[in-house]
C-alpha cells in the first residue's frame, strides 16, 4: 500500500478499508474500480496479479447496502478469499459442492435475515433457476464476475459456462456488475463486456508492470541444478515449479524429495484427493514447493510466493505473465526464473497440432513472441509492458537479468553476427537454428556430412565457442530482427536488416552468461531495510503456529508485508499494533496480544515468551 492516504476516497470508504483490512490508502486503479462500484455503473477491470482486484468488490461491498454476489471458478479459490474476509471480521459465506445441506441452510437464513454481505457461487451455480429464483428475493447490492478472462474465446481460460452469466443483466437489470481479471487484450475485454452484456461499462486498465517481480532468463542446462540454485536462495520459503508435461513433474518432484527437499506433485493426472490434498499442503505450509504443470494457480491466492520457476517455457505471454504474477502478490520483492530450450518451443508445437487452423495460426505466433522473449537482450519489464500495449517508463529496471548486469555483452558482436548470417547464406536459407549453430560450432554430424557442410567456409568458424552460447546468438539475432524464421520449420532466413548488418551499417547487440553471480535487485535490498531478519522469523513461526490451530493458511492471519512493518515498528501496546499496515480491528483484537507478547519476548531476549496460539 502507497504511504500516504488518497484525499479522493469516500470517508465510508476509507473507514471500512481501515477498520477491517488496516488499510489507509489505495494502489494504482482501485480507487476508479471502487468508484464504479459504489456508483452502480458497469465495469471491466484489469489489473495484475497482486494488484489488489479483491479489495475493489469488497470494500465498497460492506458500504452498500444489500448482498454482494461475487463469481467464482474453483472453490479453493473461493475458499481462500472467504477465509481471509472472515479473518478480517467480514460476513461472507459460499455455496458449493463441499458444503453441507445443513450449512446451506444456516447460509440462506443469514442472507434473508440480511446478515451476510458477500457471498460467493461458481458459474453453474449461480445461473440455476432455484438460484435466482431465490436472489431475486433479495436485495441485491452488486454482481463481481471473478476470473473473467474465462468468458472470452479469446481469452486464455475459456471457460463455457461463464457465458450464461449474460443472464445476470436480463434478471437483475438493475443491478450492476462488474468484471475483474488479471490478463485481458483490448479483444478479450470487448468480448467480456459484450457478453455479459453489461450498459456503457467502464473499461480499466491497470499498468501490467510488476516492479516488485525479478526476472530471470537462463537457457536450460542442468534442469535440477538450475532449479536447486534458486530454491537454496529461498530456503524456507514457498515457491512454485512450472513444468510443461506431467511426467517432467513427477520426475523433477521425486529427485527434489530424494535431495531433502518439502515438495508435493501437481498435475491432472493425480486423483482428485491427492491433488487437493497437496495444494492444501502447500497454502498451509506444511510443504515449502509444489512443482505443477499450468492446472495448478488459478485457484491459489496464496500472498506469500517468494519465487516461480519455469523448469520449461509456457506456450505464450499471456500464461507466462499470469504463471509468474503468483510470485509477489503481497507486493514485496519475489524471483521469477525461466529455463528454457528450443525444444520446448517444439514440444508445444506438437501439442497445439490438434487445434483448429484459425486458433492454431494465433497459438503458434504467441509461441514465437515467448520464444522471443527467452532469448531477448533487452529489459524483461520492457519486452513484457509493450507486449501487453503499454509503455515502459525508465530506462534500467533494476529488477532483471538483463539490468542487473547478470548477462555480459560479447566483446565483438558485429563479427560474430557476421559470422553467424554468412553460415546461415551460405546454407541457402534453407536449415533452422539448431543445425546452423551445428555448423558453424564444427560439428561432424552425419548430416552435415552427408549435406558436405563441412566444406562450407563457414564450418567451423565459431568452434572455439560455446555451442550453447552459438544457439543463443542465433535467438538474439532473430530477436532482434536481423534474422527471420519462416514457414512450419522455422527456417532461417536473413532480412533487410540483417543485410545491412552483413555491410557493416548496423551492429546487434549479444549477450553471454555472466560469470559472476546473480546481483541482488535494489528492489529486494529496499524491501528488507530496517527488518530483523531474526525477528521476522519469530513472528512467521507465530504466524505458522495460530494457522495450523484456526486451520487456516498462514497468510490468512497476516501477510510477509504486514509482518515486516510489524517488525520495523515493534508495536509494545494495543492501539500501537492497530498502526500496524494490514491490521484491522478484528484482527488486532484476535491475535494483537500474541505478537506484542513475542516481539516483547524477543527484544527482552526471551524470543520465546509469548501467549499461546488461540483457538
Amino acid at each position: 500500500m502507497p504511504d500516504q492516504p488518497d484525499p479522493a476516497t469516500p470517508p465510508a470508504l476509507r473507514a471500512v478499508l481501515q477498520k477491517f483490512w488496516g488499510y489507509d490508502s489505495l494502489l494504482p486503479m482501485q480507487a476508479a474500480a471502487m468508484g464504479c462500484v459504489l456508483a452502480s455503473r458497469d465495469s471491466v477491470v484489469v489489473l495484475p496479479t497482486g494488484g489488489g482486484k479483491s479489495l475493489c468488490f469488497q470494500a465498497p461491498a460492506l458500504c452498500l447496502d444489500g448482498l454482494a454476489v461475487v463469481v467464482s471458478p474453483l472453490i479453493s479459490l473461493m475458499k481462500d478469499q472467504i477465509d481471509a474476509l472472515q479473518g478480517c471480521g467480514v460476513a461472507a459465506a459460499g455455496m458449493h459442492s463441499m458444503v453441507t445441506a445443513a450449512e446451506g441452510q444456516r447460509i440462506a437464513a443469514a442472507i434473508r435475515a440480511g446478515e451476510l454481505r458477500l457471498l460467493y457461487l461458481a458459474p453453474e451455480r449461480l445461473v440455476q433457476e432455484r438460484t435466482l429464483a431465490f436472489l431475486q428475493g433479495v436485495k441485491i447490492s452488486l454482481f463481481a464476475i471473478d476470473e473473467a478472462h474465462c468468458i472470452s474465446a479469446w481469452g486464455h481460460d475459456f471457460r463455457p459456462e461463464y457465458r450464461q452469466l449474460r443472464r445476470l443483466k436480463e434478471t437483475f437489470p438493475g443491478v450492476a456488475v462488474h468484471a475483474y481479471t488479471a490478463t485481458a487484450t483490448a479483444r478479450v475485454r470487448q468480448d467480456i463486456a459484450e457478453q455479459l452484456g453489461l450498459v456503457k461499462p467502464a473499461i480499466l486498465v491497470g499498468p501490467v508492470d510488476r516492479p516488485n517481480l525479478v526476472y530471470k532468463v537462463r537457457r536450460r542446462a542442468n534442469r535440477l541444478s538450475q532449479i536447486r540454485e534458486v530454491l537454496d536462495r529461498h530456503a524456507g520459503e514457498s515457491g512454485i515449479v512450472y513444468c510443461i508435461t506431467r511426467k517432467d513433474v513427477d520426475k523433477t518432484c521425486l529427485a527434489l524429495s530424494e535431495a531433502g527437499y518439502r515438495v508435493r506433485p501437481y498435475h491432472a493426472g493425480l486423483a482428485d484427493e491427492e491433488r487437493r490434498r497437496n495444494q492444501d499442503d502447500f497454502i498451509r505450509e506444511k510443504v515449502e514447493i509444489i512443482v505443477a504443470t499450468v492446472a495448478f494457480g488459478m485457484g491459489i491466492d496464496k500472498s506469500n510466493v517468494r519465487y516461480v520457476i519455469h523448469a520449461g517455457m509456457p506456450k505464450s505471454l499471456e500464461h507466462y505473465q499470469q504463471e509468474s504474477g503468483r510470485a509477489g502478490r503481497d507486493g514485496l520483492p519475489a524471483e521469477c526464473c525461466l529455463f528454457y530450450s528450443g525444444q520446448d518451443f517444439m514440444t508445444w508445437k506438437l501439442m497445439l497440432t490438434n487445434m483448429p487452423a484459425e486458433a492454431q495460426a494465433g497459438a503458434l505466433a504467441a509461441l514465437g513472441a515467448m520464444h522471443g522473449f527467452c532469448a531477448g537482450v533487452s529489459c524483461r519489464h520492457r519486452a513484457l509492458v509493450e507486449y501487453f500495449g503499454e509503455k515502459h517508463k525508465g530506462a534500467a529496471c533494476d529488477a532483471c537479468d538483463v539490468c542487473l548486469g547478470e548477462l555480459d555483452l560479447v566483446a565483438e558482436p558485429l563479427i560474430i553476427a557476421q559470422k553467424i548470417l554468412s553460415c546461415v547464406v551460405r546454407l541457402q536459407q534453407r536449415f533452422g537454428g539448431e543445425y546452423t549453430a551445428m555448423v558453424l560450432g564444427g560439428s561432424t554430424d552425419q548430416r552435415i556430412v552427408k549435406q558436405k557442410h563441412d566444406a562450407l567456409s563457414t564450418w567451423g568458424i565459431l568452434a572455439k565457442e560455446n555451442k550453447r552460447a552459438i544457439r543463443d546468438w542465433i535467438e538474439q539475432l532473430v530477436e532482434q530482427g536481423f534474422l527471420a524464421k519462416v514457414g512450419e520449420f522455422a527456417v532461417l532466413q536473413v532480412t533487410d536488416t540483417g543485410r545491412c548488418l552483413l555491410k557493416g551499417e548496423l551492429a546487434p547487440r549479444l549477450l553471454q552468461p555472466a560469470k559472476n553471480a546473480p546481483a541482488r535487485a535494489k528492489v529486494e535490498v529496499d524491501s528488507w531495510e530496517g527488518v530483523d531478519r531474526a525477528l521476522f522469523e519469530a513472528l512467521r513461526q507465530l504466524r505458522r503456529e495460530i494457522a495450523q490451530t484456526r486451520n487456516v493458511a498462514a497468510y490468512i492471519i497476516f501477510g510477509d508485508a504486514t509482518l515486516r512493518d510489524m517488525v520495523r515498528r515493534r508495536p509494545a501496546t494495543m492501539e500501537e499494533f492497530l498502526q500496524v499496515k494490514g491490521v484491522g480491528q478484528q484482527k488486532r483484537d484476535d491475535y494483537g496480544q500474541q505478537f506484542l507478547a513475542r516481539i516483547a519476548g524477543f527484544c527482552s531476549g526471551k524470543p520465546d515468551a509469548a501467549a499461546p496460539a488461540s483457538r
